[in-house]
């Protein structure tokens, strides 16, 4: 009876970990013969676990949604990263799951085995939690703008912009990405016909929500990522100029520290317009290219690189002279 039960715990824990397994697959890892399987799905299905059959000369297994919710079964390193990914938690930037990662944390801690305690306690020792200056997201509103993007649901909000600027939208939402303790949404402006990022901390979601909409070709995550990047760099940007540089634009890219759109002009030139709080700061950023640069009708970065020109040749003139 108790090898039974045992086995039956490691066939539930092999049905989590994957979406479907063939009889055969089962009984080799198992270490039985495929009616042992049979007859131990009939006994999951017994004590109410949504066993799904696929029908076929080989035969497959699904665990299905709904019934009697199935004990969790986690190996050593799973149970570490579930705990370790709890107590991050707890110092995040989504409001409310602070206090309830702790609790979970705090049971999963009073189940797990003697070895596994251990190597938790060392990561919490010298584990040391920086705290969030980042505004802190309800959980509720990322849970609505998930549901949304899931369904395909129209969302209706009111938005606050870096400038301060309020504004009423209505969206057909995609993504939600996080990034730097900030979680971000991207989504198509319906009014706008283009698509667009906002902070989910200045949003404030309008109910009841609108009509459902045809998915558009969304690009690929990597490029979405890319985009979040680049306007969370150039939200902040005070002063802007459009800059050519004698260099490739494959060069530039790779030498700038967020993404910008570079457009290049033939094989040795290319166009980019960067930014900053100040043409000066905008002038060391230009100088660390290590490439030649024309201004395009930018006099307050012209004057600022001159100005700049003018202090190194100071301090290279006062400098000794080397051997």
């Amino acid at each position: 009876m108790l090898e039974t039960s045992a086995r039956l715990l490691r066939l539930l824990s092999l049905l989590q970990s994957r979406r479907d397994w063939t009889s055969n697959e089962l009984a080799d890892r198992l270490g039985v013969t495929t009616r042992t399987i049979r007859n131990d799905i009939g006994r999951l299905r017994g004590l109410g676990y949504p066993v799904d059959a696929r029908p076929g000369v080989a035969g497959g297994y699904r665990l299905g949604a709904g019934g009697v919710l199935p004990p969790l079964l986690l190996d050593d390193d799973e149970a570490v990263a579930v705990a370790i990914g709890l107590r991050t938690a707890a110092t995040g930037s989504i409001t409310g799951l602070e206090e309830t990662s702790v609790r979970a944390l705090t049971k999963l801690q009073q189940i797990l085995p003697a070895r596994i305690r251990h190597r938790i306690s060392a990561f919490q020792s010298h584990m040391l939690p920086m705290p969030s200056p980042g505004p802190r997201v309800d959980p509720d509103v990322l849970t609505v703008i998930a549901g949304a993007c899931r369904d395909h649901e129209r969302l209706r909000f009111d938005y606050r912009a870096h400038s301060g600027a309020a504004s009423r939208r209505a969206v057909e939402p995609y993504r939600l990405v996080s990034d730097r303790r900030r979680w971000y949404l991207v989504a198509w402006d319906v009014e706008r016909d283009a698509w667009r990022t906002f902070r989910v901390d200045r949003i404030d979601l309008r109910t009841p929500h609108g009509p459902r909409f045809t998915p558009r070709d969304l690009p690929p995550d990597h490029e979405i990522a890319a985009r979040v990047a680049r306007g969370v760099g150039e939200a902040t940007w005070r002063y802007r100029a459009r800059v050519i540089v004698h260099a490739s634009a494959a060069y530039v890219r790779d030498r700038l520290p967020i993404p910008i759109d570079v457009e290049p002009l033939d094989d040795n030139r290319c166009a980019l317009e960067p930014g900053s709080d100040n043409p000066q700061l905008l002038a060391l950023y230009l100088g660390m290219l290590d490439a030649d640069f024309e201004i395009v009708d930018s006099p307050p970065l012209v004057d600022a690189l001159r100005r700049i020109a003018e202090r190194y040749q100071r301090a290279a003139n006062a400098a000794p002279a080397g051997p």
